[in-house]
């Protein structure tokens, strides 16, 4: 989240060959129940649309089986206790993009992104209205809206929050995103120009964890209310359960601003299509040109208005004053200038071309006093996507190199290579990459957060990665393998200290998704991963990660889309990281080792036509039954509780104007 990589090559990769999260592929796509248009003369909607660096168009998932489709959360994440606080996944999916980036990561789920920006074509305006409302005041409203101005001119707004006050003291979450986007191509079609602007405001309180588990044993019913459990810093201040009280006290607050422009100007042979009442052009280009600027702005900001010496001294070695207040800020401002050209060896088929072009990067920091930090970047980029006109190849290459600058010497290469085998076989996909990255800079050369640093400084990272995948349909089910080889990995072995393994590790991850389908309206959605690491290795993983869920779905009566059953995720113990809240870091510790209740929800979700529902019971394994409460809590972390039984009511609707 701290970095927007300026380059088409840099952001497409992510989608090529990225780990990604089982909750939205479970039974290889096979747990959509599809939405059928109505009458096309009452409110139906043609609604396609892509991302800013691909050449695909998609669709819109309408599948009622998967919650976390409709939440920035995903399955395999952990989080502190609450939705909106920091998170990390419990897959190995280490950082591979090269180049500069300031190093907070914890909360990117919950940012907009410009690589996750759609833009969109529709035959008519079109609005989604989504709000859920959860145990604790929980509230989570989205808001988006797109219409095409003319056929070639279509703009989108989006708006997202998440707001939690949370159970434990000083665990409050407030996150709001904005976005507007905007795609115009030229009647003639040969010029076209993107515009994306977006705003993040990512706030969350920390209580550095409850002081001992114990309480959460007490039986006296004195900690049955979670808000009276001791936290470990913060505790001096006075909270409250109010949603609308988004005053932070103790925590991380970021806020992030991206505009992007780029043009496009195409060269190439005009063709047309006449029918009996009407002529319809095309225009097919050869060469293409574009232009890409952004300019982008990072805030990073720690507090605490009444810390605890004790727990600073302890865990950061800093001697504070309990009357004082801690207070760390680093701003980052970037711009970016990219030159790129496009050739097409196939004029009919726009998604085969080769990509070469330039990027010039700007950067500087403002470290809250009259000190400024200025650095740049200059990298090469190169790409090679052919999608053939069969479907039955998909390749996709990329490399960059970055020549001089901060981060001279880091380069990526990826090549990702994908053979259709019919409806029955499904498809095979195998990819290699490697990466050679500088840590990122909180790691390398802190600006004004604590953070100590080895004393021989930090060598350039190196990931080289082999994966495959096969997808078979006539199965439901989906198989594949990770493959990774890490050397000089850097991270948090503290609080505050920083560490660079020297020696080499490996780890492996294989994951399968199957649909078993017990009867006509019963099914089994199974997710399992294993995975493995090899070598001297500071990272912590579970052996088994899965998740379950029995589902009853289908379609009744005319309009009636349902899906009821049960939703459980396990993953085996394991000494889970531990979380540092003045850097927002997760770092792996040994001394504590985690063995958690498999998490179990109970779910009701309907549609009927463009309205859907979505009630759940999350937490139901909490229940503690010698005095029939929900107080038996898993750990996300060291000393970070999960919440009790939550309920969760969601609408989620559709309007067509």
């Amino acid at each position: 989240m701290g970095c927007v990589l300026p380059t088409l090559s840099q952001r497409l990769p992510g989608r090529l060959g990225n780990l990604g999260g089982m909750g939205g592929r479970a039974g290889g796509g096979a747990d959509s129940i599809k939405f059928e248009h109505r009458d096309p003369f009452e409110d139906s909607v043609s609604i396609r649309f892509k991302y800013i660096d691909s050449v695909r168009s998609y669709n819109f998932d309408s599948s009622l089986l998967d919650f976390y489709l409709k939440i920035p959360l995903k399955p395999e994440y952990v989080w502190l206790g609450n939705n909106g606080t920091a998170t990390t996944s419990l897959l190995f999916n280490p950082n591979s993009k090269p180049g500069w980036d300031v190093g907070f990561h914890a909360f990117d789920p919950y940012a907009f992104t410009v690589e996750q920006t759609r833009f969109y074509n529709t035959t008519r305006p079109f609005t989604e209205l989504n709000y859920l409302i959860g145990s604790g005041a929980e509230q989570f409203i989205h808001v988006l809206h797109t219409q095409n101005i003319r056929t070639n001119w279509n703009f989108a707004f989006q708006f997202r929050l998440i707001n939690s006050p949370g159970f434990f003291r000083s665990q409050s979450t407030n996150h709001s995103n904005l976005r507007f986007n905007t795609y115009y191509q030229s009647p003639k079609k040969r010029y076209g120009i993107y515009f994306i602007a977006l705003t993040n405001g990512l706030q969350s309180a920390e209580n550095g964890g409850i002081v001992s588990d114990s309480f959460l044993l007490d039986k006296s019913g004195t900690y049955n209310d979670r808000f009276n459990v001791p936290i470990n810093t913060g505790g001096l201040a006075v909270y409250s359960r109010d949603p609308f009280n988004t005053q932070l006290k103790t925590g991380n607050k970021y806020n992030f601003l991206n505009l992007l422009v780029r043009q496009q100007y195409d060269l190439g042979k005009k063709d047309s299509l006449v029918t009996d009442s009407s002529v319809i052009r095309f225009y097919y280009p050869r060469f293409r040109f574009e232009h890409t600027i952004e300019y982008n702005t990072y805030k990073y900001l720690f507090q605490d208005i009444s810390p605890d010496s004790i727990f600073y001294q302890k865990n950061y070695d800093i001697s504070v004053d309990p009357q004082d207040t801690i207070f760390y800020k680093d701003v980052w401002k970037e711009l970016v200038n990219d030159l790129s050209v496009y050739q097409f060896p196939d004029i009919r088929n726009q998604q085969q071309f080769l990509k070469l072009g330039a990027t010039v990067q700007n950067l500087s920091l403002n470290k809250g006093d009259p000190t400024h930090n200025t650095l740049y970047n200059v990298f090469l980029h190169g790409e090679y996507r052919n999608r053939t006109g069969n479907k039955k190849w998909d390749i996709g290459a990329f490399a960059h190199l970055y020549t001089t600058g901060f981060n001279a010497g880091d380069y990526r290469a990826f090549i990702s290579l994908e053979r259709s085998l019919g409806t029955k076989l499904g498809s095979l996909r195998l990819g290699f990459e490697n990466a050679n990255r500088t840590p990122s800079y909180l790691l390398s050369r802190p600006g004004n957060f604590p953070v100590s640093l080895p004393a021989g400084g930090m060598n350039k990272e190196n990931i080289t990665r082999l994966f495959g995948t096969v997808s078979i349909p006539s199965l439901r089910m989906e198989l594949s393998g990770h493959y990774h080889l890490i050397n000089n990995y850097a991270y948090f072995k503290s609080f505050y200290e920083a560490e660079q393994q020297s020696s080499p590790f490996n780890v492996l991850l294989i994951k399968g998704s199957k649909d078993f389908r017990l009867s006509k309206y019963w099914h089994w959605y199974a997710d399992l991963v294993l995975q493995k690491t090899a070598g001297n290795t500071p990272v912590n993983l579970p052996l088994v990660y899965m998740r379950n869920r029995l589902v009853f779905q289908g379609q009744f009566f005319k309009n009636l889309n349902i899906a009821l059953g049960l939703d459980s995720r396990y993953n085996t113990p394991y000494y889970a990281d531990n979380y540092s809240l003045v850097t927002g870091q997760f770092f792996p510790q040994d001394s504590i080792r985690i063995a958690n209740l498999p998490d179990i929800a109970a779910f009701v979700h309907f549609r009927i036509r463009s309205f859907s529902a979505f009630v759940r019971l999350e937490n139901l394994n909490t229940i503690d039954f010698s005095t029939y409460t929900f107080t038996n809590n898993n750990f996300a972390a060291p000393l970070y509780p999960y919440e009790g039984l939550l309920f969760k009511a969601g609408i989620f609707w559709n309007f067509v104007n």
